[in-house]
């Protein structure tokens, strides 16, 4: 099957391939003479709750993207909108009283709020609960149906018979059929990693009635995503997708596609499949047909906008698609197969990041880590965050740390202690002796043009994404601008007369600097930027300003345009952000819960414990909960896995001792043999803490 709508993809390989080496050496002429339309979309929050900081992530990384675009003459578009459909919002809006439509069209106003409390620029921010969506959804399955890929077949699920409906696996759990670990969701074991199916599951209950599901058959509605093998093979390899993201998808492609159901039965908030009155579009099937909904709905809006020049399969225009690593499968499988299969063209390119994490460990309640946006809004400045986001955000799929310390430090020296000073620091001398006005020369051209030379280089890392190389070769500029001040020493020159000539050059440099630092930062900065323009009495800075200084122009009073963060911010964020823990019920002298299953002492001398020290830990590909440890144990090492990704980072672990089950058989589990267990404490998710011995400690010690 040939690949349609790959004249597009990665629009840079060709005329602006920027290569990363060792140095910074690679100088990139991006053709502004070429001019781009470009639609933008990042992934769809849902409607069941508030936004935390890992959507605004993505966020902020998409609207750097487009405003980086725009700065560069290009037409770029963002849209986005609430994902609304499913079982878990018909069960919500019935827990609160509502009607489902009340409690998505109130959640999206929150949304709306928070994205705007970040800064984030969308053109337009819609729902999937929408009449042009519903449009949509209609006319893609019905081309799908016309074209033969469409099929009906006997499923059996787990339904609830108190509430009446079928149950996906994460409404229902149980024990885990491998290590027996109880209150287990339906597709994966927190505790041992083990993957099943819901209907495996000991003892189960339905998590809305904690009913004993029944095992029911039920025709479903399935997409032949099989027969697009070839096809995403070609796609996934045309540079849509990062390299690191190319691979994984051929590791699914090699093992073969299975067909998608598409289908979910009555009771359910969504769109009724045509020609059928109680089987619905599964929520997947219909959210990223959102991304056209809300794109239609502002063409709606805007007379200079159609359709079919960004969706139609000719359309010489871009789609680029922001999302996280977790959902890679269906915006880079199912959606580009169901997009060619119903005659629209596929996306330019889906730009993937990883997962955010928080000092460390997965975001928490019970830390005060789990930070939502409106709480991060009601004690910080957007900008902080936006800042820190792009010095970490790479254009790979790698995790990002949110360290709380550096990123008050990164944000105080960088912004405030680099950028801003250049132009605090110098300022005053102009308006004060020289009513503002700039010299017509440019003091020291070579450093001048070290700023200049930038200008493309930097524009080929905010296009592949990598802000990170570019906060640090712009934080690189500030100090070569603070040490050019520094080594002039404006203020004591504008003591003596005969040097007032000097001053004004060295400080009218050091504004143009300054100019050229706010044009290159704009994109992450946009508050900060337009006190800058402001300040240097001009209009909207553009990229291409950064090319040339001004000269003899008059520039305002300087005001402070940033603050530092105090750490105290930080503290009240953090506390704002802590859930209590329920405690738990504490048992009497005089009885046993009766959920504990008591041992003997005989039992518990069997257990041998020893400390081990970690020297290596690493994800473990497939599983999503799972660690493997390679442990020190003294006299020898052994391989142990561990459900314990959720809180912490591989590499934070190597080095630190914990305490293994020695004696425990090897369990031959889907990745390899686990040697023992490591022990540890807590609720579970990412509230787990490894027992670690006290420092003096050794490898092989007994734990008495």
């Amino acid at each position: 099957m040939p690949v349609r709508s790959t004249q597009l993809v990665l629009h840079l390989s060709a005329e602006a391939r920027y290569i990363a080496a060792a140095e910074f050496v690679t100088t990139v002429q991006l053709r502004l003479s070429m001019s781009r339309r470009i639609l933008v979309t990042s992934a769809l929050p849902n409607a069941n709750g508030p936004i935390h900081l890992g959507h605004v992530l993505e966020q902020i990384q998409t609207d750097i993207w487009v405003r980086f675009q725009r700065m560069r003459g290009h037409e770029t578009l963002y849209v986005c909108a609430d994902d609304t459909h499913g079982t878990a919002t018909m069960i919500k809006a019935e827990q609160e009283g509502v009607a489902a439509e009340t409690l998505v069209e109130t959640m999206r106003q929150l949304h709306m709020a928070d994205s705007r409390g970040f800064l984030i620029d969308h053109d337009n921010y819609y729902s999937t609960h929408s009449p042009e969506n519903q449009h949509y959804s209609e006319l893609i399955y019905n081309r799908l149906q016309q074209a033969g890929l469409i099929f009906t077949e006997q499923v059996e699920q787990l339904y609830d018979p108190e509430k009446g409906l079928f149950l996906a696996d994460r409404f229902v759990v149980g024990g885990c059929p491998r290590c027996k670990t109880a209150d287990q969701y339906g597709d994966n074991c927190e505790a041992c990693g083990a993957t099943y199916n819901a209907n495996e599951l000991i003892e189960p209950k339905s998590i809305f009635s904690g009913a004993t599901p029944q095992l029911r058959g039920s025709d479903h509605y399935f997409f032949d995503l099989a027969r697009y093998t070839e096809f995403l093979q070609a796609w996934t390899r045309s540079e849509a997708v990062q390299p690191e993201i190319a691979n994984k998808l051929a590791e699914w492609l090699d093992d073969g596609l299975r067909a998608w159901d598409i289908s979910r039965d009555a009771p359910y908030f969504g769109f009724t499949i045509p020609g059928t009155t109680d089987k619905y579009f599964y929520v997947w099937m219909d959210a990223p047909i959102g991304y056209m909904a809300s794109f239609q709905n502002l063409c709606e809006a805007r007379d200079d906008l159609n359709f079919d020049d960004f969706w139609a399969v000719d359309s010489s225009a871009e789609v680029h698609h922001f999302i996280g690593k977790d959902i890679v499968n269906f915006h880079a499988l199912f959606w580009p197969a169901v997009l060619d299969g119903s005659n629209f063209r596929t996306p330019t390119k889906v730009h993937t990041h990883g997962f955010l994490t928080v000092d460390g460990t997965k975001m928490s309640k019970s830390r005060g880590t789990f930070i939502l946006a409106k709480t991060y809004l009601d004690h910080l400045s957007p900008e902080y965050l936006r800042y820190y986001f792009a010095t970490k955000l790479n254009g790979s799929v790698d995790d990002l740390d949110l360290n709380l310390a550096d990123f008050a430090a990164r944000v105080n020296s960088d912004l405030v202690g680099k950028v801003i000073n250049i132009a605090s620091r110098t300022a005053n001398f102009l308006v004060k002796q020289f009513d503002g006005v700039l010299a017509s020369e440019v003091h020291d051209p070579e450093l001048m043009s070290q700023f200049h030379a930038q200008v493309e280089p930097l524009a080929a890392l905010f296009e592949r994404g990598d802000t990170a190389r570019a906060m640090r070769e712009i934080t690189a500029l500030a100090d070569a601008a603070n040490q050019y001040i520094a080594k002039h020493e404006p203020w004591h020159m504008a003591k003596d007369p005969e040097q007032r000539n000097a001053v004004q050059l060295v400080c009218s440099q050091s504004i143009n600097m300054f100019r050229c630092l706010a044009v290159f930062l704009k994109p992450v900065l946009p508050v900060t930027a337009e006190k800058a323009e402001a300040f240097l009495n001009v209009d909207a800075l553009l990229w291409a300003h950064a090319k040339t200084p001004l000269l003899g122009h008059t520039i305002n009073k300087f005001k402070p345009m940033l603050q530092r963060i105090e750490t105290a911010q930080i503290e009240k964020m953090v506390a704002a952000s802590k859930v209590p823990e329920a405690p738990a019920a504490a048992a009497t002298d005089s009885e046993t819960p009766a959920t504990t299953e008591t041992i003997g002492i005989d039992d518990f001398l069997k257990v041998q414990l020893k400390v081990a020290r970690i020297i290596d830990a690493q994800p473990v590909e497939g599983a999503d909960k799972l660690l493997q440890l390679t442990l020190d144990v003294g006299d020898h090492q052994r391989q142990v896995f561990s459900g314990i990704k959720a809180a912490y980072q591989a590499d934070n672990l190597v080095g630190r001792l914990t305490v293994v089950v020695a004696n425990l058989a090897p369990r031959k589990m889907r990745f390899g043999v686990s040697q023992g267990m490591v022990l540890a404490a807590g609720p579970g998710g990412a509230d787990i803490f490894l027992l670690s011995p006290d420092s003096g400690a050794e490898p092989g010690m007994d734990v008495k």
